[in-house]
């Protein structure tokens, strides 16, 4: 073949690399766990397909074979099992032009994104990681060699608000923000008139959410309002604890619904009146825009980025951390004088436009636009040398 038939047969297809969205591969957790990472992942998933993005699925999570399944009872053991799967998936990355990587923090970050970013990175793949965790600043700054030639490798960090990207910044890297996306239709949005006491939770149940905080503010509340109930929606480890802790103060009001699949969590939502939340650790929940998406009031504490989605207490109340008495107050504040709270709730119903879909949409084009530009420069390069 003469050189200038190999020129054009390269830019034939260098023309077609440019014509064609890119083959994405994000690696996420799935709806097996619970989580909002997974419900996020999942919402992209959809999204990307429909705008004709070639998309593929690579869990962080696998299903164990039948026979294996005994293995998630045990700690240890689940995590070894589990890597030994996972792993070996990591080959389909081959066939992807972009390596989209959702992240957590600490162990979850080891085990999970730093091998998918090793991977990418070993088939020149373009790598964009997306950080979600709200526990950025101790993980970034305390576990240094851990993390920090991890985050390197990354082509882009892309985060869901600005409080993480602030956090990235004073640590030395550059994070693109885009906010996490919500599918308002799936939620039916009124307005709580009558405003009853039901009283929701849909944070998973472990220790930095704060659960055991709702519940103590829940007995004082339901000493004043002895039909007043809390719904308590998620899995983990406090579970037994805090079931004993509810069985102290008012068994027969609180309710421990489980894990609740997607599908569902609309009812749940359309069965209660106020949404609380108590986080400690955060970042953006997506169970903030649920709540915004059904209408109910939320009271919640500041943490994260949790000031900012309520617009510092303009689209819903704000309780200092830790402090159950100030949420039982804040509480019966709401029930006694509604009016305030449901304003606040349709201001917050009204911030959910950037977290739509076609809010967003550019954004991750762009992302995914600068890896296209970047195969099309290897392209051009090997143009040049013929």
């Amino acid at each position: 073949m003469s050189s200038e038939a190999a020129l054009v047969g390269v830019r034939r297809r260098f023309a077609r690399h440019m014509d064609t969205k890119p083959r994405v591969a994000i690696v996420a957790a799935s709806l097996d766990i619970v989580g909002g990472q997974g419900v996020q992942a999942q919402s992209l998933v959809g999204a990307l397909r429909r705008e004709g993005y070639r998309i593929s699925f690579v869990s962080i999570n696998p299903r164990f074979p039948p026979g294996l399944r005994w293995l998630r009872r045990i700690r240890y053991a689940r995590t070894v099992a589990n890597e030994l799967l996972y792993v070996p998936s990591l080959a389909q990355l081959a066939a992807a032009d972009i390596v989209h990587v959702f992240s957590a923090s600490y162990w979850s970050f080891l085990l999970a994104p730093a091998p998918a970013i090793l991977a990418g990175r070993l088939l020149n793949r373009r790598v964009v990681l997306h950080y979600h965790s709200g526990e950025a600043e101790d993980h970034l700054a305390h576990w240094r060699s851990r993390v920090h030639p991890w985050l390197r490798l990354a082509d882009e960090i892309v985060v869901p608000s600005g409080y993480l990207a602030g956090i990235f910044a004073r640590h030395g890297y550059d994070a693109t923000v885009i906010e996490n996306v919500i599918d308002v239709s799936r939620f039916g949005y009124r307005e709580r008139r009558p405003l009853r006491p039901r009283l929701l939770s849909t944070r998973n149940l472990e220790p930095h959410y704060g659960l055991d905080i709702i519940i103590r503010a829940f007995a004082e509340i339901h000493r004043d309002r002895r039909d007043a109930t809390l719904t308590i929606a998620g899995c983990g480890t406090e579970e037994s604890r805090l079931r004993r802790l509810a069985a102290s103060v008012a068994p027969a009001s609180v309710r421990f619904a489980g894990k609740i699949p997607p599908d569902g969590m609309p009812n749940l939502y359309a069965e209660s009146d106020l949404f609380l939340n108590a986080s400690t650790i955060d970042n953006q929940p997506v169970s903030l825009l649920e709540a915004f998406a059904s209408g109910l009031p939320v009271i919640s504490t500041p943490t994260g980025d949790i000031r900012a989605m309520l617009e510092n207490g303009q689209a819903g109340v704000l309780v200092p951390p830790n402090d159950p008495r100030a949420m039982a107050a804040a509480v019966m504040t709401v029930l006694n004088d509604p009016a305030p709270a449901l304003a606040k709730a349709r201001r917050a119903r009204r911030t959910l436009d950037r977290h739509t879909w076609p809010a967003v949409r550019d954004e991750w084009s762009a992302v995914y636009a600068r890896g296209q530009r970047h195969g099309a420069s290897r392209v051009q390069l090997r143009t040049e040398r013929l």
